[in-house]
């Protein structure tokens, strides 16, 4: 099993939205990847309460069955389509990618 986990700091504003609301446009977006890509075993997408200095607005949380459905959810078009909007609302982007 892959386990795949992404946090992002916000920009304080992007497309017109605040972060808050990018952020929860980003959760829903994300979400609603699940049970759409082969090889995905979970999706869990959190936001961030505690507003402290090195919090991240938006977590990703995600499992795949091997590093090929990883690798095959990133080139997936559906999670392709979601980059712009993700990218162009991101300050800074943070992950790691482990077997267990």
């Amino acid at each position: 099993m892959v386990k795949h986990i992404v946090m992002w700091r916000l920009k304080d504003e992007a497309h017109g939205n605040s972060a808050e609301v990018n952020a929860l446009l980003i959760k829903e977006k994300l979400e609603a990847l699940s049970g759409r890509i082969p090889g995905v075993l979970s999706i869990e997408v959190g936001l961030d309460f505690s507003r402290t200095d090195s919090s991240a607005e938006v977590a990703l949380y995600s499992e795949f069955t091997d590093r090929a459905a990883l690798e095959a959810y990133q080139r997936h078009p559906e999670h392709e389509a979601l980059k712009p909007f993700i990218g162009g609302a991101t300050s800074e982007r943070r992950l790691v990618d482990y077997e267990c």
